[in-house]
C-alpha cells in the first residue's frame, strides 16, 4: 500500500480526524444551544448523526495517535477495509442529516419566513450548526476518499 496524505497511523490523518471530531462536536453544542430543536425531526437526526461521527472521529483520532506513537503501521487491507466502510457509512448519514436540516431552515427562513415572525426562534444558531456539519462531512469526504484510495492501491 502507498502512503497518501491522511492516511491512518500519519499526522494528516490524525488532522483530518480532530478535524472531523470537533466540528462535529461544534455542530452539536451549538444546535443543542438553540432552545426548541428537539421539535423538529431534522435536527434531532442532525444531532445524533453528529454525535456518531464524533464518536467514529475520536474512536479513529485515538487509533492514529496510538500508531504514531508506537510507530505502527495501520496500513493493514483488513483495517483500512474497516475504515472505508465506517466513512462512507458515517459521511453518508453526515450528509443525509445536514441536507435535510438544511431544507428546515430554508424552510423557514425563506418560505414560511418563521424568523421573521417569531424571532424567538434561533435560525441563526441552526444555520451556524448546519454550515459546522457541511464542514464535518467535507472532512469526512475526504478522509473517505482516501481510504478509498488505499483500498484499491492493495
Amino acid at each position: 500500500m502507498k502512503l497518501v496524505v491522511g492516511s491512518p497511523g500519519t499526522i494528516g490523518g490524525l488532522l483530518l480526524r480532530t478535524g472531523q471530531c470537533l466540528f462535529s462536536s461544534a455542530a452539536i453544542a451549538v444546535m443543542v444551544s438553540a432552545s426548541g430543536f428537539s421539535n423538529y425531526t431534522a435536527f434531532c437526526y442532525l444531532i445524533a448523526s453528529m454525535g456518531l461521527q464524533a464518536l467514529w472521529s475520536l474512536g479513529l483520532g485515538c487509533l492514529d495517535c496510538y500508531a504514531l506513537r508506537m510507530k505502527r503501521d495501520l496500513n493493514n487491507p483488513v483495517l483500512v477495509s474497516l475504515f472505508v466502510v465506517g466513512d462512507w457509512v458515517t459521511a453518508t448519514l453526515s450528509l443525509a442529516a445536514a441536507c435535510s436540516s438544511v431544507g428546515v431552515t430554508v424552510l423557514f427562513v425563506n418560505d414560511l419566513e418563521f424568523c421573521r415572525l417569531y424571532p424567538q426562534l434561533p435560525c441563526y444558531k441552526y444555520e451556524i450548526s448546519i454550515i459546522f456539519a457541511f464542514i464535518t462531512w467535507l472532512l469526512i469526504a475526504m478522509s473517505s476518499l482516501v481510504m478509498f484510495c488505499l483500498l484499491a492501491s492493495v
